[in-house]
């Protein structure tokens, strides 16, 4: 029989936080009591995506992620090849990062002119919990919440 380490048998709220490191901070008080935190589970709910937009998005600007993004793959690739050739490592590196360069441009290029300007920004995404719970095994539920009572600011939601 597996067990899924994620999971509790008959789990019951301990606390919920609107913050990740308070409920953090509840668990680590736990485990310094000596309660089996290993019976202990932070739930993040309530998710949202965040996107934040970082800049204008422009033909030069993805022609330069393009090239940068080949020359990386061009090296990886030429430091492979060069493990299996004879020829000069240099050499070698040299026109698989070229080539890499060229087939990354074209790529970014490519796939910049087929959204037809319905996204001209560049943005880096996130999804994040706006709410924390903290569950616990059912047979220890009580003793957790005795020992979250010492917690200075602690959220206790016994019958949540």
């Amino acid at each position: 029989m597996s067990t899924n380490p994620l999971r509790l048998q008959f789990p019951q709220s301990l606390a919920v936080y609107d913050d990740y490191a308070d409920a953090q901070r509840t668990v680590d008080h736990l485990s310094d009591q000596k309660f089996p935190v290993e019976q202990c589970l932070i739930v993040g709910t309530d998710l949202k995506r965040i996107e934040r937009i970082t800049g204008r998005l422009t033909t030069g600007r993805v022609a330069l992620g393009g090239i940068l993004s080949g020359l990386w793959l061009g090296l990886f690739v030429g430091l492979i090849f060069s493990l299996f050739t004879e020829e000069s490592v240099f050499g070698v590196l040299a026109s698989t990062m070229v080539i890499g360069a060229g087939f990354g441009v074209i790529m970014a290029l490519v796939g910049y002119a087929m959204t037809r300007g319905r996204r001209d920004f560049s943005s880096i995404t996130q999804v994040v919990a706006t709410r924390y719970e903290v569950l616990v095994e059912h047979k220890s539920a009580e003793q957790a919440r005795q020992l979250l009572a010492d917690l200075p600011g602690a959220l206790p939601n016994a019958f949540e």
